[in-house]
């Protein structure tokens, strides 16, 4: 093959690949959810899907595979074709989380996945039981009563490795206090069982207690965000609370396999920044609790880097396990 076949074949392949990234996408692409429906990743990511099916003209399938503290579905997606037709909304359990608690992971957080975006976040926030409402007031009164029932005062989670869960283990490693750990299958039996008493306190994410504090049913003690939440103006941080470093919030992202074009991936993030921030989209989310995020691939990147490490300190120092 003589230097002018050689370009024209080269020339070819290039206009191929840059004609793939173009026609993306041009069959429907299936996003990953790697936990039960109904919970709050799942809810984010059907809205995000539905708009970027409008957006694309074609179909954007929410596939929910649950398991493991979303790391079935996870690996899933860290084995598929880097193609743009496989994405995952997750929180951050799968991402910066698991590799910390599980001592065989079947995929690197690090190396398996391409960062799009985050596309949402949301502090926790402290609630009680309604049989401690009369008794708790606020951060003072909970770390009173953690000092005379050492490692007695149960606090529901979502399961091991959630945000929630990690954030009473930083809780109790910042103000010297052990509370009793009950994991639950997710947030809404952990709710459940906190609304029915079962439960004496729990770290929640704020969109997905707001209707029961708004309904008087729970009370929130103070929220993990370096500000008061809009939707619990009245709920003090906990650094007001005297209780600094606590800031701990929950995130819902979306990535893809390892290996994903440049271009599909700047179309592709750009588009699911232009869905968050609609406001279609981003008002019911915020009128929940959510914050919008909607960040580029390297600061998402960086992000999830920091993360890890964040709460690989965390989990070390507590000496968390996954049975």
């Amino acid at each position: 093959m003589n230097a002018n076949s050689s370009k024209w074949v080269v020339g070819l392949t290039l206009m191929a690949a840059a004609g793939v990234a173009q026609a993306w996408p041009d069959k429907p692409v299936t996003m990953v959810v790697p936990f039960p429906p109904g919970g709050a990743t799942d809810s984010v990511a059907r809205s995000v899907a539905n708009k970027l099916t409008e957006q694309f003209k074609q179909t954007f399938v929410i596939e929910n595979k649950a398991g493991a503290t979303g790391t079935i579905g996870a690996a899933q997606v860290a084995r598929a074709a880097p193609d743009g037709y496989t994405l995952m909304v997750t929180s951050l359990a799968p991402l910066v989380v698991a590799e910390h608690l599980m001592k065989s992971l079947p995929y690197s957080p690090a190396k398996d996945f391409t960062y799009l975006t985050v596309a949402v976040q949301a502090p926790n926030v402290l609630v009680v039981s309604p049989a401690l409402a009369s008794k708790v007031n606020n951060v003072q009164d909970a770390l009173a009563l953690l000092k005379a029932k050492p490692g007695g005062i149960s606090f529901a989670t979502s399961g091991a490795g959630s945000s929630d869960h990690l954030t009473a283990e930083l809780f109790w490693q910042k103000t010297g206090t052990k509370g009793l750990h009950v994991p639950y299958k997710g947030g809404a039996p952990a709710i459940s069982d906190l609304l029915g008493n079962q439960v004496d306190m729990s770290f929640q994410n704020v969109n997905a207690v707001l209707p029961h504090i708004k309904a008087g049913k729970l009370k929130a003690i103070a929220v993990t965000g370096n500000k008061r939440s809009p939707v619990l103006p009245d709920v003090p941080t906990f650094a007001e609370a005297s209780v600094p470093g606590l800031v701990v919030y929950s995130w819902q992202a979306v990535v893809a396999p390892k290996g994903l074009p440049t271009d599909v991936r700047d179309k592709l993030s750009a588009a699911l920044v232009n869905a968050v921030k609609d406001p279609a989209i981003s008002k019911p989310f915020t009128d929940q609790g959510l914050e919008v995020v909607a960040n580029s691939p390297e600061e998402f990147t960086r992000f999830q880097q920091q993360e890890s490490a964040r709460w690989k300190e965390v989990i070390q120092a507590g000496n968390i396990t996954i049975e």
